[in-house]
């Protein structure tokens, strides 16, 4: 029987920086990579710091794997048109600050940054992307490849696994279909729910460690205090969006009254062809007189 569970990014914020929850943070990473992901540990960054004006908006963490690789895992809840140059900055951030004085370039840590956001960025039909770094030739087409001797020093394949990898996953266009193993974590993170049949790794651990009646009675309160805070955000993006489309409705009535006043209708036929009132439109034409 399937069962409501914690937010995961409550969860990532809270519970699953214990070594001893790795393994749900491991399946998620196993089921997105298509390979066995270990974490070795979680390293000290801005994101993994608990603050004072600490906001829900906005989770992240940053992980090492057992291929001594930057996992950084980051969860955002609402809209911010800049989501793609922070992006950037999030991966930059972690190569710099984990490499160290007078280590080679050759020492900088493959950065895989993972992004989980609840609105829509950019635009596409599909709910998880995946980004990489590719060189092309503008004359040949070809691809940049490494040499010999860069792969047997480097111990890479291709120019793009040195380069950051990116994945999205926009959350709210999945349509609750879990057709294989990634769906079913895509699934619980829109939904909060692991069906019965669910056979995703991590995810019955998650279902065991994530029931909301495990929390003790501060954690209950934690928790509770970040469920209003989402309910907060989702009334004022609501009351944004209405504010924006009242805001062109207006300013579209007032270029009609205009168009309108300019053929030299009546007040009272404008009123009725616009949102406008009989007081705007004479407003109006005060204003195109003077």
């Amino acid at each position: 029987m399937s069962k409501k569970l914690i937010h995961f990014d409550w969860a990532v914020k809270k519970l699953l920086r214990n070594k001893a929850n790795f393994v749900i943070l491991e399946g998620f990473l196993s089921e997105l990579l298509f390979e066995e992901i270990r974490i070795q540990e979680i390293l000290e960054s801005e994101g993994n710091q608990e603050t004072d004006d600490d906001k829900y908006n906005r989770v992240d963490i940053l992980t090492q794997n057992s291929k001594n690789e930057l996992v950084i895992i980051e969860i955002q809840n609402t809209y911010e048109i800049d989501y793609f140059h922070r992006m950037i900055y999030g991966t930059s951030k972690a190569i710099s600050e984990n490499l160290f004085k007078r280590q080679a370039y050759l020492e900088i840590k493959k950065v895989i940054s993972i992004h989980v956001v609840y609105f829509d960025l950019g635009q596409g039909k599909d709910y998880v992307y995946k980004g990489r770094t590719t060189f092309e030739g503008l004359h040949e087409k070809d691809i940049l490849q490494l040499s010999t001797q860069q792969t047997q020093t480097f111990v890479k394949k291709e120019v793009s696994d040195i380069f950051p990898e990116y994945y999205v996953i926009k959350v709210n266009q999945f349509n609750d279909v879990a057709r294989d193993t990634l769906d079913e974590w895509i699934y619980f993170l829109k939904n909060s729910e692991v069906k019965d049949e669910f056979k995703a790794k991590g995810l019955a651990e998650a279902k065991e460690v994530l029931d909301i009646m495990r929390l003790n009675k501060e954690q209950q309160y934690g928790y509770n205090r970040y469920l209003d805070y989402l309910h907060l955000k989702a009334s004022e993006a609501l009351s944004m969006q209405a504010e924006a489309e009242e805001k062109v409705r207006s300013e579209r009535s007032v270029e009609i009254a205009k168009k309108l006043i300019a053929l030299g209708l009546d007040s009272t036929t404008i009123a009725q062809g616009t949102d406008l009132n009989l007081a705007q439109i004479e407003q109006l034409r005060h204003e195109t007189v003077d």
